[in-house]
């Protein structure tokens, strides 16, 4: 991929070196720190939905009301020669290859996302960190992987996540990684385009466990297709992609497709469980978006079969 060309993004906070991440991950009993149930099962349809272990949404809220300053508000407080130091662009390649490829996403669908839906695109911020940091919604550690906190709006991405791909899945290229992050940003999409709100809403309405992972699945796989979507427009108006690309892509949707993961780990699958979707599902809703470039192409709540 013809990374190095694209126009690095200002939105990136390089917090790598500062450790911290805090602790708190235990799953809170009782009141939450003050939550209400209401709040509380709010927060678990969120974590659903993104993914994000509903323990750490409900740990950072319960910081929040606390006022002991977890997340966006913590950062607020960070003083000026921090905030100067996060802003400061990467210089090392994962991290500049990380600045370029958001820098690529934000000029994509600043253009794709209104001429196709009529919705202005305001841009995430992603988070650099190496071990562990605070998020809008709790703790981020390395082992969570790439997640986007519809809390604080930002995405947050451990670069060491990079070489996990490769020693862990055997996954690597320099567009499975950019797909990675095309991904956590087609979560943002979603977010702009008001769909998360109405998952949670249909998570809160789902009649048990399984019904709510199928809803989580399909708004896995539609961040997929957005990434899809992203890749095939990048490539229209910047001639980015190099043979090969896709395949790195499909290589690394395969490598992190439920089935797989649970078969590696447990020696066999149980798709009610499933969260993000099946390694097939993964490839074809990929594919789905790059070949249509079509946002209008990625709703995957209209199919009887993802």
């Amino acid at each position: 991929m013809r990374w190095d060309d694209f126009r690095g993004s200002d939105n990136v906070e390089d917090r790598r070196g500062e450790g911290g991440g805090g602790g708190g991950m235990g799953f809170p009993g009782g009141g939450a720190g003050g939550l209400g149930i209401g709040a509380i099962v709010v927060l678990m349809i969120i974590g659903w939905v993104t993914g994000i272990n509903p323990a750490i949404l409900i740990g950072g809220a319960e910081q929040m009301t606390r006022g002991g300053g977890g997340g966006s508000q913590r950062e607020e407080q960070a003083d000026p020669e921090t905030q100067q130091r996060r802003r400061t662009a990467p210089t090392d390649e994962s991290g500049r290859f990380a600045a370029k490829i958001l820098g690529n996403t934000e000029d994509v669908w600043s253009t794709v996302l209104p001429n196709q839906t009529g919705k202005q695109y305001t841009p995430t911020t992603m988070v650099l960190y190496s071990g562990g940091t605070r998020s809008g919604c709790g703790s981020a550690q390395a082992a969570m992987g790439p997640f986007y906190c519809p809390l604080d709006k930002k995405v947050y991405l451990d670069t060491g996540f990079f070489k996990e791909m490769a020693s862990k899945f055997g996954v690597k290229g320099d567009f499975a990684y950019a797909y990675v992050i095309a991904h956590e940003v087609g979560h943002h999409v979603q977010d702009v385009l008001g769909i998360l709100g109405k998952v949670q809403a249909r998570q809160q309405a789902a009649s048990n466990k399984a019904e709510a992972n199928g809803l989580s699945v399909r708004i896995e796989l539609m961040a997929d297709c957005l990434a899809g979507v992203w890749a095939k427009n990048s490539n229209d108006k910047y001639n980015a992609l190099e043979p090969g690309d896709i395949e790195e892509a499909m290589n690394a949707a395969s490598a992190i497709g439920d089935d797989k993961l649970q078969k590696q780990s447990q020696g066999y699958a149980v798709p009610d469980s499933f969260t993000h979707g099946s390694s097939a599902q993964r490839m074809r809703w990929f594919m789905t978006g790059y070949k249509s470039g079509q946002t209008k192409s990625c709703d995957t709540f209209r199919t009887a079969n993802n």
